[in-house]
């Protein structure tokens, strides 16, 4: 299977300028730099709820505590939410009337979460629309663990980062 595309500064603004013009662009530029700036798989973003993200105050939270139950392979991880990411969800977030911890943090059109699989279908037709080729769901990912690696990130973080078991699998996205 081919690996997804890493997608360059210039592509990345591509997606966000298209994105920005389509129904619900907060959502959409925050649900794109989620796959960017966390590393997180299509499935984790899907699985986010919005207690998962929102401290009881509703200020973002520092870190995101995912329970195995949203993670591939059922082991929790952190993953760190940078500063340049939290005007993102604070944005899509006054465009939410909702306070229940419970529900999907990433709304669908009829305003319940995205399973997987559509999330996956979303980011390919967001893509595709936007004038990317070769791009999947998982190019945030990738991306982001790439841009790490060229910055210098030791092989073990970027493992840690990444939520994987083996070091061969992190090898694999350098």
């Amino acid at each position: 299977m081919a690996q997804a595309k890493t997608l360059t500064q210039a592509e990345i603004d591509q997606v966000l300028r298209y994105a920005s013009t389509r129904k619900y662009p907060e959502r959409n530029r925050a649900l794109i730099l989620t796959s960017f700036y966390l590393g997180l798989r299509v499935a984790e973003i899907a699985l986010l709820k919005l207690g998962d993200v929102v401290n009881d105050d509703g200020s973002i939270k520092n870190e995101i505590r995912l329970a195995g139950s949203q993670t591939k392979g059922g082991h929790p991880r952190t993953v760190y939410v940078p500063e340049k990411l939290k005007p993102e969800f604070q944005a899509y977030i006054k465009t939410r009337h909702v306070k229940d911890v419970a529900v999907p943090f990433f709304h669908t059109d009829n305003k319940l979460g995205f399973s997987p699989n559509g999330l996956c279908v979303w980011f390919f037709q967001l893509y595709r629309n936007a004038g990317i080729s070769g791009a999947s769901s998982h190019s945030g990912r990738r991306s982001f663990l790439t841009n790490l690696a060229n910055k210098g990130t030791a092989i073990h973080l970027l493992k840690t980062l990444a939520g994987h078991r083996s070091i061969q699998t992190t090898a694999a996205y350098l």
